[in-house]
């Protein structure tokens, strides 16, 4: 019953996808065929074999290990401001992000990062059928951010024409970034997280390819990644320790406000029409939980958790998700893996001003395909949780 319904969930999430194209008759069927069968492929990897496990173990245990390196300097700065074991999830989860934003400078720095992003880049673009630029922004995308992988092609931001920046921000908008994924795997079990970062890649790819498609002639197909301003050592380290505190910051008030809010509207709507906002948006997200392969029963409240996190972000859906008890294994991985990009409405707003920071003209660009870039990342979301349900 479980392949039929995700039979489905893709002729769904295809038929959604092809609904909204620029240009049906450009689709190019094959490199969309190879990504399908690369997606099932490495979900079955990910979660039904050994070979998976062991390596989600290993990144989970990287992470671990970082989290716990991270606790040494919130210890030193925050000790005594909770008790033993009852750490404030600012300091538990958010705080972590600096010290691995640091690392992640360290390794931009010394050119490791940049080198693997440039060349699996490459190999990618074989795969995808796409331009070499677009391959690069997916994978640094998951590595600097959706904002600030604009930066490192700003040399070409003024050139791209409208149908490759759509795809340059659906990839950023799909994707997550590495700074915060340790924090990710603190609210949900890490083989989701990995799980849903892989499948999303391709899948960002398979949905640009329905949504916008479009082919790159070789003298168009140009790379050139911005060079960072010579820094020393201690000033880059300096820079991204600030980086990933402002993140930490950013996403603690971005919670503070948007778990305030959601609980005043549920108060609202509970209080004149005797049902809260998030169970209303539930009922009309079911359909799309169901097909993505949670049970019936439960998709009223999984539809609940996506809708969330659609309106304000995926920490505050991830918060959501803990609260609901009552749910099976296999909808809570269905529906984490479904939590785990930026696909939301603040999203739309990051993008389109980092962008315009760079260059208005194409910031206005993207500002007008918003909804449009909002709608082909949440078939990103709803694809990868469709094709993880097929193994869980």
């Amino acid at each position: 019953m479980k392949f039929l319904i995700a039979i489905l969930g893709l002729l769904v999430v295809f038929g959604l996808a092809f609904l909204i194209s620029n240009d049906k008759r450009k689709i190019r069927y094959r490199p969309l065929a190879v990504m399908i069968v690369l997606q099932l492929i490495l979900g079955f990897i990910l979660l039904n074999t050994n070979i998976g496990e062991y390596l989600v173990k290993g990144i989970a245990n990287t992470f671990k290990a970082l989290l716990d390196y991270a606790g040494a300097g919130i210890e030193f700065v925050f000790g005594g401001i909770a008790n033993e074991g009852a750490g404030p999830f600012f300091l538990n989860v958010l705080l972590p992000i600096v010290f691995i934003s640091a690392l992640i400078g360290i390794l931009q720095y010394i050119k490791v990062l940049p080198f693997i992003v440039r060349y699996i880049g490459l190999v990618l673009s074989k795969v995808n059928g796409m331009g070499k630029l677009e391959s690069y922004n997916a994978l640094a995308s998951a590595i600097l951010g959706q904002s600030e992988v604009f930066i490192s092609v700003k040399k070409q931001i003024a050139l791209i024409p409208k149908h490759r920046m759509y795809t340059l921000c659906a990839s950023a908008m799909s994707t997550v970034s590495m700074s915060i994924v340790g924090a990710y795997m603190t609210m949900i079990e890490p083989r989701y997280v990995v799980t849903a970062l892989v499948l999303n890649l391709f899948g960002g790819f398979i949905i640009a390819s329905i949504v916008n498609p479009y082919k790159v002639e070789k003298d168009e197909d140009i790379l050139e990644v911005q060079e960072e301003e010579k820094q020393s050592f201690f000033e880059m380290l300096g820079e991204y320790i600030m980086d990933g505190f402002k993140v930490a910051i950013t996403v603690a008030a971005m919670l503070l406000g948007f778990v305030a809010l959601i609980a005043m509207i549920n108060g609202i709507f509970d209080m004149i029409f005797g049902i809260s906002f998030q169970e209303l948006l539930g009922f009309i997200f079911a359909p799309f939980a169901f097909v993505m392969g949670v049970p019936w029963k439960e998709a009223v409240d999984a539809g609940s958790i996506m809708a969330t996190k659609l309106v304000s972000n995926e920490f505050v859906a991830m918060l959501e998700l803990s609260n609901f008890t009552n749910l099976s294994e296999r909808t809570i991985g269905i529906v984490s893996v479904f939590l785990v990009s930026f696909a939301n409405f603040s999203s739309i707003g990051i993008i389109a001003g980092a962008v315009k920071g760079l260059n208005e003209k194409q910031g206005n660009v993207v500002a007008r395909f918003g909804l449009k870039l909002l709608y082909g990342a949440t078939l990103v979301s709803v694809l990868s949780a469709t094709i993880a349900g097929l193994f869980l």
